[in-house]
């Protein structure tokens, strides 16, 4: 996980330019105006119809994961972490990770804890999650979003974006689990595992976000050179009239 003092953001970046009121406002979880109006900018323009013709072996991706206390924001749920790495055509760029927890002001439930490996101790010495969504809208830019069943995790993101500033993702998705069903229709399940398991990819650590997000970038990697191979896409937009056949 990166060290918070290394972000760039909140508390830390406050400290550093010596503006003290804005690093203890940070510290108590309150967003700047400069954080709400850099991820408010992110939001814009994201869904360019040129984007569509870039060919699969050049497009630029950002695969995720997130942790959360359950399954439900509706009921009060929130992001507990955020893993992702960047892609480029088939490879994954190693270099380029994202890895950190948050504080949403959510406890913590001892299932969580058992599942992935976060305890309350480690949420409440994190950034707050405005900071963290900050960092992860920084680290995304314009880049197509890519996660498996991405319905959870853009349900959450929309949750986190509008509790703290009041906009909703607006980026391009993909989802692994649905290109494995359009791709691979007689398989028994669509869970992670089984994906991984039926393109021979190591399972290591899941419910780990980072470690689920590069997981999910080798699926996604070894899903373009699919597409390719067997003519069910070429470019973006290809992808989608794909997905969009019954």
């Amino acid at each position: 996980m990166r060290d918070p003092r290394q972000t760039g953001t909140g508390f830390w970046k406050s400290l550093r330019v010596g503006d003290i009121n804005s690093a203890v406002a940070s510290m108590r979880g309150n967003p700047s105006a400069q954080q709400i109006a850099f991820i408010r900018s992110q939001m814009r323009d994201q869904r360019r119809p040129e984007v569509l013709g870039t060919p699969l072996d050049e497009l630029e991706t950002v695969v995720f994961d997130l942790e959360t206390t359950g399954f439900s924001h509706q009921h009060g749920d929130q992001i507990l972490s955020f893993g992702a790495v960047r892609t480029q055509g088939t490879s994954i760029v190693q270099e380029e990770k994202f890895d950190v927890i948050v504080n949403s002001g959510t406890a913590v439930p001892e299932v969580i804890t058992h599942l992935t490996g976060i305890t309350q101790s480690m949420v409440d010495a994190a950034v707050p999650l405005v900071d963290g969504l900050h960092d992860f809208m920084a680290f995304v830019e314009g880049r197509v979003l890519v996660a498996h069943a991405a319905g959870h995790d853009k349900a959450f993101l929309n949750a986190a974006l509008w509790k703290t500033s009041k906009v909703r993702l607006t980026h391009r998705l993909l989802d692994t689990m649905m290109l494995a069903q359009h791709m691979f229709p007689d398989l028994p399940g669509y869970s992670l595992d089984e994906l991984l398991y039926h393109s021979g990819i190591p399972v290591e650590g899941r419910h780990n976000a980072l470690k689920d997000a590069m997981m999910t970038a080798r699926l996604w990697t070894s899903y373009i050179e699919v597409a390719q191979r067997e003519g069910y896409a070429e470019t973006l937009g290809d992808l989608y009239a794909f997905l969009s056949k019954m």
